[in-house]
């Protein structure tokens, strides 16, 4: 039997071909879905059956483009009421090809209609040797379970428990566990940077797991829940309808300096997608800066959103394209043009530029007195070690905590290395901050060079 595992870094998301007898099931698939009919045709199989897991709420499936190219059915879990044509799956229904049998059991929690899949290869053993987990088990953490509208974090948590301690956790220590998500994903908050694990190592090791009681888990799991990002909602909904194929786009228009100036004063937004270094030496007023080289997609939906027109700075073609991918890959399809012939063509014109300078950590400290220092980690990051006198401000609630911050003083931005500080200095400037700097290295640098960290709350 064929096995094998997809991991999309960017978005932290892992899918999977299983193939056997020259058929392939793909399960969670990302929107760009070429990679699996590529994968598909150089083994000789023939994608017959496309399965979800759940109604991904992080990024936009390929389900439905990979079932038109190849003619293959979509199976979902019957509660997900999804809108196109679909096979609706229950507890103990099957898929059975070659030597595989793929075994749904039902495991809410995470969504209602989570789904968690055995994978028995008959050749080896009658009984499964691998169970799919969706977003129901991760390596080191569980699904967050505040992601159906209709019921409470405390309802879902209730059910994720029965889920787990009813089902996966009824399997031998044995079973691999091949979850969707990995280290860096936002639906949960622990994530192991493992691919995979077994029954075994999760039932010992992962912490939500170490719950004594159904009531001691749903505490854990509901208490300081992350905020939840506002493009999940409209995420999960593309994936019920059915996401249009990523082909069906209209090509990114090129478009001159002069143009973006007019473009933005109609409300576009330029995000640029360049290096950190890049855009502090040089970059469009008002821009966004969101660097391709991190969590690029998932930033820009929880700062953008989905719904404003989008106009591109990159390095070059190539890079405004892998930008408009990603982004695509998460529902933000309204890009309406790039910069054409980059920055290079905004000095050309002689158009108005702004600048965020790079500070080294040595800087920093000997500045402190001088300069208001943000630190835009998450509270967990913040306690385990921070600069004293660091404001916490976590990025993705950094435009509304914005008071008390004197705009005439600098203002310095560290994260834990320097990519979220930077789309942070992007913000600041947009709402009016003209001294802004960003700290190189963030507080990972400030560690590396001994200088002094405090864990008091500030």
């Amino acid at each position: 039997m064929y096995f094998q595992q997809f991991y999309l870094g960017c978005l932290s998301h892992a899918s999977y071909v299983i193939g056997s007898g020259g058929v392939a099931a793909v399960v969670d698939p990302q929107r760009d879905a070429g990679i699996y009919i590529e994968d598909a045709a150089k083994n000789g199989l023939r994608i017959e059956h496309v399965i979800e897991t759940h109604l991904h709420a992080d990024f936009i499936s390929g389900h439905r483009e990979l079932a038109e190219i190849t003619g293959a059915k979509i199976y979902l879990g019957a509660a997900a009421g999804a809108k196109f044509p679909h096979v609706a799956v229950r507890d103990g229904d099957e898929i059975r090809f070659g030597s595989c049998i793929l075994r749904f059991l039902e495991t809410p929690g995470h969504t209602l209609e989570s789904v968690s899949i055995l994978v028995t290869d008959t050749e080896r053993s009658a009984e499964p040797y691998a169970v799919l987990t969706g977003d129901t088990l991760f390596i080191g953490d569980v699904g967050r379970p505040d992601l159906a509208p209709n019921h409470t974090p405390q309802e879902l948590a209730g059910m994720l428990y029965d889920s787990l301690h009813g089902k996966l956790l009824c399997l031998p220590d044995d079973v691999q566990v091949y979850p969707a998500h990995g280290a860096g994903s936002l639906c949960g908050r622990q994530l192991s940077s493992e691919r995979s694990s077994t029954i075994g190592l999760q039932r010992a090791a992962n912490f939500a797991l170490q719950a004594k009681s159904r009531e001691e888990f749903v505490k854990l799991l509901t208490a300081d829940l992350p905020e939840r990002p506002g493009y999940f909602a409209q995420d999960a909904e593309i994936n019920r309808s059915g996401p249009a194929p990523l082909a069906d786009l209209p090509e990114v228009a090129a478009l001159a300096a002069r143009e973006i100036e007019a473009r933005q004063r109609g409300g576009a937004l330029v995000l640029d997608t360049r290096p950190a270094a890049l855009f502090g030496g040089a970059h469009v007023p008002g821009a966004v800066h969101i660097g391709l080289s991190g969590q690029f997609a998932s930033w820009a939906g929880r700062i953008i959103g989905l719904n404003r027109k989008i106009i591109l700075v990159a390095e070059d073609r190539d890079t405004m394209l892998e930008a408009r991918t990603r982004l695509a890959r998460v529902g933000m399809e309204d890009v309406i043009g790039y910069l054409e012939e980059g920055m290079a063509a905004w000095f050309h014109d002689g158009l108005p530029v702004e600048q965020v300078p790079q500070i080294t950590v040595q800087d920093l400290h000997r500045e402190m007195e001088h300069v208001q220092l943000i630190d835009v980690r998450q509270p967990g990051e913040f306690e385990q070690g921070h600069i004293a006198g660091a404001l916490l401000k976590p990025l993705p609630k950094l435009s509304a905590m914005l008071d008390g911050l004197d705009r005439a003083r600098p203002v310095a931005v560290q994260c834990k290395s320097g990519y979220r500080s930077s789309i942070a200095t992007s913000l600041l400037q947009r709402e009016g901050f003209a001294q802004v700097v960003n700290v190189i290295g963030g507080f990972d640098a400030w560690k590396t060079c001994g200088l002094p960290c405090t864990h008091q709350n500030s």
